[in-house]
């Protein structure tokens, strides 16, 4: 005779289900969720300064149009000055790269003539032929894929869905959010709606913190960045400096990418050592400032987010889902963090652990 299921082992069936619902739903629907989740974050960021336009005695609509109308007129200019000195910078590299060719095969020629002396079956045209095959290969290689990121469908349907969906979502996020988490609240199950609320708050600051300082970091950073390589002569020092700092969100990536970039940028174009130390002094600077002041500052210590951690939530999410795995990878390692401290808590707490 089979006993009956208690009515805690149901409750956790049912948020089992729940959860494997949720997750197998976000991995069914990963192709059309980018626009949506992207508003969902940018309602989520600009929250606290509706709320601030709320306190000056005005209305939630009329606080989130001045707020994105604010960010609009704002980050377009921005963007636009961005893209035009980056095209720029492209022109000119592209116009110089016969130019860094020629000073890299010098640069190159002590190189092959330590490895014939070497191997002395070794022909110096070989090297040379080998060499360029690499080199062209590579351009060609780096061509077509650009070619069939630009062309592709599915890329052009994701760029005019993030242009046209966004800024929808965001509007009635930001414009609905505090109904929308009291229509949660009021859902939370009352045996554990005070212990859910304490763990959402820790949630929210974690996030808060993390997300809004890092954005402050990489925009500061990569300001530096492009702003230093630029005054240093590199070409594409704008493009690289903001490259650096947009993805410093992946800690200790931004800087190595940039750097190994610029370095080979700077091998090539300059014929003296100094213009390459100074590249070198930027992003040293860049590290000092990143490490003993920015992240300090705008991040803290508080956030409870370890690199590591951070590291294997960017590049799980990037494995699974893409480009959104990387925007929801941080909140969800926050809150599987936050929810391994509660369960330890509680594991201590227990007879298992205590006995």
């Amino acid at each position: 005779m089979t006993s009956a299921i208690k009515p805690e082992n149901k409750n956790w069936i049912f948020w089992l289900c729940l959860l494997v619902f949720f997750i197998t739903s976000i991995y069914v629907l990963r192709s059309v969720l980018l626009p949506f989740v992207a508003g969902i974050v940018i309602g989520y960021l600009l929250d606290p300064l509706a709320s601030r336009f709320q306190k000056l005695k005005m209305g939630r609509t009329l606080a989130t149009c001045l707020v994105l109308l604010l960010v609009t007129i704002i980050l377009v200019p921005a963007v636009l000055a961005l893209v035009s000195m980056i095209d720029n910078q492209l022109s000119q590299f592209i116009n110089a790269v016969p130019h860094y060719m020629a000073s890299l095969s010098k640069k190159l020629e002590p190189i092959i003539a330590n490895l014939q002396d070497n191997i002395p079956g070794l022909s110096r045209e070989k090297i040379r032929e080998y060499l360029q095959g690499n080199i062209s290969n590579g351009l060609k290689l780096f061509g077509s894929v650009l070619r069939r990121l630009i062309t592709s469908g599915y890329a052009l349907f994701n760029i005019v869905s993030l242009l046209l969906i966004t800024p929808v979502v965001a509007f009635y996020m930001l414009r609905d959010w505090d109904s929308f988490i009291q229509k949660v609240d009021s859902l939370l199950p009352k045996a554990y709606k005070h212990e859910i609320e304490l763990q959402a708050k820790a949630i929210d600051q974690i996030i808060s913190s993390f997300i809004r300082g890092q954005l402050s970091v990489c925009v500061l950073l990569g300001s530096f960045y492009a702003v230093g390589l630029t005054l240093v002569g590199l070409d594409l020092g704008m493009l690289v400096g903001f490259i650096a700092g947009v993805i410093s969100f992946i800690p200790y990536v931004g800087s190595i990418v940039g750097f190994i970039t610029a370095m080979a940028i700077a091998f090539a174009q300059f014929d003296s050592w100094i213009p390459i130390a100074q590249v070198i002094g930027v992003f040293a600077v860049g590290q000092f400032l990143e490490g003993n002041f920015l992240t300090p500052k705008l991040v803290g210590d508080s956030v409870g987010l370890h690199p590591v951690w951070v590291m294997f939530a960017l590049l799980a999410g990037g494995v699974l889902l893409g480009f959104l795995g990387l925007m929801i990878a941080v909140p969800t390692a926050a809150v599987i963090g936050v929810l391994m401290r509660f369960a330890i808590g509680k594991y201590k707490k227990s007879s298992l652990y205590r006995d």
